[in-house]
């Protein structure tokens, strides 16, 4: 069974950076597609970024409120999907839990419902 444990939140000001980390385990990393979402307070689930198996050309994609400031990457050696957050605002301010989804292609997704597997979440605070 996939189990997706996230780590490397904590509490930065505004104009700082964090990453933060999924790690797979029960399967193969290579196996999925996987993504970032985010949840605040009273709002929606909200996408924060999509990579495909392995993520190479055109494999990746980001919302709109985080286009140009975040970078999704993956180690599918560690088994690992990593999202680096630069120029961090205090809207950013949410739980933040990864996704996984098995994948047969270089496709990625950016709806949650179409995700299997979820982590807890790790919380992000950008303070101003």
């Amino acid at each position: 069974q996939v189990q997706l444990v996230e780590s490397g939140g904590g509490t930065v000001q505004a104009g700082g950076s964090l990453r933060v980390a999924c790690t797979m385990s029960g399967r193969s990393a290579s196996g999925y597609a996987m993504g970032w979402f985010r949840q605040a307070p009273g709002k929606e689930r909200e996408f924060v970024a999509g990579i495909s198996r392995d993520g190479g050309g055109y494999g990746s994609w980001y919302g709109e409120s985080v286009k140009d400031r975040f970078t999704i990457s993956r180690d599918n050696a560690r088994n690992t999907m990593y999202l680096q957050m630069d120029n961090l605002k205090p809207e950013d301010t949410a739980v933040n839990v990864c996704g996984a989804k098995f994948a047969v292609g270089g496709e990625y997704y950016v709806i949650a419902g179409q995700y299997t597997y979820w982590g807890q979440g790790t919380q992000v605070t950008v303070s101003s």
